[in-house]
């Protein structure tokens, strides 16, 4: 159900241009991307500083729900407006209203009523793993610091089974309930030794679409199993008995950041 189709929504008619969004964000001051009461969250900074602009505005619509502390470069979010503005200059009015730890980059019409959930044609998450026995400030709140050494071969081999299109059913936390569970992931690949900092690794995952911390449970198991906690074999049994249990631990939110999202319908007449 779209926000607009919702009882109480102010008509469709009212809003006759849409806007589509891509945000980035530092997910450490937010109670997460979705609006929560008496909390305050990505979307919630976002309906606000729409509407500073266009009071008669639908409220924000994104492509995913991030958690608590998860970063993003590429978070889309479309919204519906009676007001006419070409693309620039809803970049910068909405990014004057909003705190700095968030920030619109591309701004572009697009049709009334676009939903980014289901216009999401493939969506790429990038893990940052800290592989040392030392604490860094500049990595807290960035990164997951992993004091064991990590078996990055093995964890490349081990990530193998989950491409392609399979029931994730194991791979969900609790209070998912989507009765459809099949998913298809294009990659996951194992970077190491970043140039800007060798003690950093990352973990990319692309797919087409993701249940309730499916990436932070593939690489909190795929963690386990490059430090001896998991055997291999456990995230191919998980995958085929789909059980939960099976499976190694749930990374921490800090680490994970919703690099891109490719869309259906990118809009038109963006800016920049």
């Amino acid at each position: 159900m779209t926000e607009a189709s919702k009882p109480g929504a102010v008509p469709a008619g009212r809003h006759a241009h849409g806007v589509l969004l891509t945000v980035a964000y530092d997910g450490a001051p937010f109670s997460g991307f979705a609006r929560q009461p008496n909390a305050r969250t990505v979307a919630g900074e976002l309906d606000g500083a729409v509407r500073v602009l266009a009071p008669e505005a639908t409220p924000v619509r994104g492509a995913s729900r991030t958690d608590a502390g998860v970063h993003a470069l590429g978070q889309r979010v479309a919204f519906d407006t009676s007001r006419d503005l070409p693309a620039r200059a809803w970049l910068h009015s909405i990014n004057r209203e909003l705190p700095p730890e968030i920030r619109v980059t591309r701004a572009a019409a697009a049709p009334p009523l676009l939903e980014p959930r289901f216009a999401a044609l493939r969506k790429t998450y990038r893990y940052v793993l800290f592989e040392s026995r030392v604490a860094d400030p500049f990595q807290r709140g960035r990164s997951w610091r992993i004091v064991d050494r990590l078996n990055h071969e093995l964890m490349r081999a081990t990530a193998q089974p989950l491409l392609g299109e399979h029931d994730f059913a194991a791979f969900r936390a609790a209070g998912d309930e989507r009765a459809d569970t099949v998913r298809r992931l294009f990659r996951i690949e194992v970077r190491t030794g970043r140039r800007d900092d060798a003690r950093l690794s990352e973990i990319i995952v692309e797919g087409n679409r993701f249940m309730y911390r499916m990436v932070r449970i593939i690489v909190g198991s795929l963690v386990d199993v490059a430090s001896g906690r998991l055997d291999p074999s456990a995230i191919e049994r998980a995958l085929a008995q789909k059980k939960r249990e099976l499976l190694g631990r749930t990374a921490p939110p800090e680490g994970l950041y919703l690099d891109s999202i490719e869309m259906g319908d990118e809009g038109h007449d963006a800016w920049p």
